[in-house]
């Protein structure tokens, strides 16, 4: 019995070292580059990115936006020539993010809207990863695990604002699989 206990605790401290000689002195695994930080030039009204140790990654103005405090794996910015897009930490783009009371779309149930093509998608609003292509003309937030969907619709204006009509919703899951409405799972 006490040989066992022996074993089991000279095998945490043999996990524990191991886990704390991967990581690096940072906190961070091999390869993983740190975060980036918000900052605001308050006499410009200039946004740009910094790392952990101050130095300047996006400079002022590269983008008119920044919507992404702490930019982990992507992040969300206005793009002065294209819109609201997200950028990955390359700072490429990797999609238009959809726009929703003149901003970019909150997220909800843990994605939010993307276009590419006129056509609306899903992304997961934790790692930027594109969780449903952009495929329908019209898409609903998630809520619940569904989202209302239709790959035919029409804009109807009135006023201000505006409202989607088609007679093809359907509901989708988060892998954009089709759904029963009755049940919306």
């Amino acid at each position: 019995m006490r040989k066992n206990y022996y074993i089991m605790q000279r095998a945490a401290v043999i996990f524990l070292l191991t886990l704390l000689i991967t990581y690096t002195a940072d906190g961070q695994m091999p390869g993983e580059k740190g975060i980036l930080i918000l900052m605001t030039d308050t006499a410009t009204g200039k946004y740009g990115y910094r790392n952990e140790a101050g130095k300047i990654e996006i400079p002022f103005g590269k983008y008119s936006y920044c919507f992404t405090d702490t930019f982990r794996k992507y992040a969300i910015v206005l793009d002065s020539g294209r819109g609201f897009v997200a950028i990955d930490r390359q700072f490429r783009v990797l999609y238009d993010v959809f726009i929703f009371d003149n901003g970019p779309d909150y997220p909800s149930d843990g994605l939010f809207r993307i276009k590419s093509d006129s056509k609306i998608g899903y992304a997961d609003e934790n790692n930027g990863k594109i969780a449903v292509k952009p495929q329908f003309a019209c898409g609903y937030p998630f809520e619940n695990g569904v989202a209302k969907v239709a790959l035919h619709c029409e804009t109807k204006k009135s006023g201000e604002h505006s409202t989607w009509v088609s007679d093809e919703w359907f509901y989708i899951n988060k892998t954009g699989a089709r759904v029963d409405p009755s049940t919306k799972r």
